[in-house]
């Protein structure tokens, strides 16, 4: 195996997509909305990303199966007033080191580009560390005709007070150098918790974006499903980081 593997499971041919970005991070606020798209609008996994740079580790379910760390790709076709195709990650890991995130980054820009792929939106959690009454959006972008979009839809405009660490902000960057235009959402949350409010707030505005309707009733059932899934994820990660701290070797970090 290579330091990366995109093994396709189906060829397709898709009208300049538009990219969704949504791998785990703050309050998971981003992958539940991008997993709520994928059931909602029935959204068909089309390759996989396998790469060392994940966590030294893998799920184990319930029934003793074991699950990889793995990127998803998922396409959907014609969605929507203005009947757009679009590709969707998602997956259960992030690179650990920066220099993965980089390299997974390229990567992964490189695999949709091969598509058309010229407008992205990467989705996350902007973490508040306490509790809110009603989580807001917030934004940033590559260009300033974007900015001005979301500020009509009463995004509120992220502006010097701290990066986008991880994918979402990195493959907004990288894409940017390739002519890919975009922005992140990211829905405000406490952060501590897998956060169902956030998600369907980032969906209510980029389902306005992208002019498409996205039911949100069952986003509190997805919620608990993740919060399941990441509660085993912390558990393997802490024992990972007793086991190496025990030995004296250097200690595992995740970024998220």
């Amino acid at each position: 195996m290579k330091d990366t593997e995109i093994n396709i499971l189906e060829e397709i041919e898709l009208n300049n997509p538009i990219f969704i970005e949504a791998l785990p991070g703050i309050g998971h606020v981003g992958k539940l909305a991008a997993d709520h798209i994928i059931d909602e609008l029935d959204a068909t996994k089309f390759a996989e990303l396998y790469s060392y740079h994940f966590p030294p580790q893998v799920f184990v379910d319930e029934d003793g199966l074991v699950e990889n760390m793995v990127n998803e790709f998922y396409y959907l076709k014609s969605q929507g007033e203005d009947n757009k195709d679009y590709i969707i990650l998602v997956g259960n890991s992030q690179a650990l080191s920066p220099e993965g995130q980089y390299q997974l980054s390229g990567e992964i820009l490189d695999f949709v580009e091969k598509f058309g792929v010229k407008e992205m939106y990467t989705l996350g959690g902007l973490a508040t560390g306490h509790p809110i009454e009603e989580s807001r959006v917030f934004g940033a972008a590559t260009d300033i005709e974007i900015i001005e979009t979301l500020k009509e839809l009463n995004i509120e405009i992220r502006s010097a007070d701290g990066g986008i660490v991880g994918a979402s902000g990195l493959l907004l960057g990288l894409g940017k150098l390739r002519n890919i235009k975009g922005a992140c959402l990211m829905g405000e949350t406490p952060g501590y918790f897998i956060d169902a409010e956030a998600a369907e707030a980032i969906l209510d505005k980029l389902a306005i974006i992208l002019n498409i309707e996205i039911n949100t009733d069952k986003l509190d059932e997805r919620a608990e499903e993740t919060r399941k899934m990441i509660s085993k994820a912390q558990k393997m990660e802490q024992e990972m980081m007793n086991k190496t701290l025990g030995s004296g070797e250097d200690d595992l970090r995740y970024i998220g």
